[in-house]
C-alpha cells in the first residue's frame, strides 16, 4: 500500500511539472476568472444570474476541453513510462504491477481533478465576496457529476493505453472516441433522427449510455428547472425518468463504468510484455 501511494506522489510531482498540467490549470482558472469579472454574474439572460450563469458557461467549456485533455494525458501516462524505459527501471525495485498501474491512476486522478476543484473554489470565493447568493445543494451535485466524468474518460484513458502500447496511436484512437461521443449530443442525435429510419429509443439510449451527453444533461439541469437550454433529446429524457433519479444515474453509471474500465485496463496491462 505504501509504495501505491508513493507511485502515486511521483506522477503528482511529474505532473504538476509538466507544460500540459499548466496549461490545463491555467486554461480553467483563466476561464472561471474571466467569466465571474466580465460582468457575466451581473447579468440575466433567459432567467439565468448570479454563479447560476457562470456555472452554465462553465459547464460547456467541461463538455468540450475536460474529456480530451483527461484522455490525451492518461494515454501517455504508461505509454511515457514505458518508451523512455522508466517504467523497467520502476519495477527493478521492489514493487509489484498492481500497486504501479493503480498508483498512477490515483495521482492522475489527483491531478485532473485538482484545476476543476479549484475553479469551483474560486466561483465560491468570488461569490462570497460580491454577496451573490450560492447554489450549495447544486454546487455539491455539480461537484459529483463532474468527478465521476473524469473517472470515466481517466479510466478509459488507462484502458486505451494499457492495451496499445504504441503512444501516437493510443492517442489517435483517443481522439477519436472523444469526437465520436461528442458527435453524439442533442443536435446531432436530433438529426439522426430526422434523417435515418433509427428507433426513437435507440437514439435516447444512445444518449444516456455517452458519458458527455450525460455529463450535460445532468449539469444542464440542475441550473435549468423549466428545460429551456435543455435541447429535444435530453428533454424527452428528462420527461421520462426524475430529475433526482437521472442525476444519480449520471453520477453512479461513469463511476461503474470507470471502474470496471480501469480493472480491465489493469489486466490487460499485466498480461502484455512491460517493454
Amino acid at each position: 500500500m505504501n509504495n501505491l501511494f508513493l507511485i502515486a506522489k511521483l506522477d503528482v510531482k511529474e505532473s504538476f511539472r509538466s507544460r500540459w498540467f499548466v496549461i490545463y490549470a491555467a486554461l480553467f482558472s483563466a476561464l472561471m476568472i474571466g467569466f465571474l469579472f466580465s460582468g457575466v454574474t451581473d447579468s440575466r439572460v433567459l432567467g439565468f444570474s448570479g454563479l447560476t450563469r457562470a456555472l452554465l458557461l462553465f459547464i460547456q467549456i467541461c463538455v468540450i476541453i475536460v474529456p480530451i485533455f483527461i484522455l490525451i494525458s492518461t494515454v501517455r501516462s504508461i505509454n511515457q513510462d514505458r518508451d523512455t524505459n522508466l517504467l523497467e527501471y520502476i519495477l527493478s525495485f521492489p514493487l509489484s504491477l498492481r500497486e504501479y498501474y493503480f498508483g498512477k491512476a490515483l495521482g492522475r486522478t489527483f491531478v485532473v481533478f485538482v484545476p476543476l476543484l479549484f475553479a469551483l473554489l474560486l466561483c465560491v470565493i468570488v461569490g462570497f465576496i460580491k454577496g451573490v447568493a450560492i447554489p450549495w445543494s447544486v454546487l455539491t451535485l455539480y461537484f459529483g457529476l463532474l468527478f465521476s466524468l473524469s473517472i470515466i474518460f481517466l479510466s478509459l484513458g488507462f484502458f486505451i493505453s494499457s492495451v496499445i502500447k504504441n503512444q501516437e496511436t493510443g492517442q489517435g484512437v483517443a481522439f477519436l472516441l472523444w469526437l465520436i461521443m461528442l458527435a453524439f449530443i442533442d443536435l446531432a442525435l436530433i438529426g439522426l433522427l430526422m434523417r435515418s429510419s433509427v428507433d426513437e429509443y435507440v437514439i435516447y439510449a444512445i444518449a444516456i449510455l455517452n458519458p458527455i451527453e450525460l455529463f450535460r444533461i445532468a449539469a444542464l439541469s440542475l441550473f435549468d428547472p423549466n428545460l429551456a437550454v435543455i435541447g429535444t433529446a435530453s428533454y424527452f429524457i428528462l420527461s421520462t425518468f426524475p430529475k433526482a433519479t437521472f442525476v444519480a444515474y449520471a453520477i453512479i453509471y461513469p463511476l461503474l463504468l470507470g471502474i470496471i474500465l480501469l480493472v480491465c485496463g489493469y489486466f490487460a496491462f499485466s498480461k502484455k510484455d512491460l517493454v
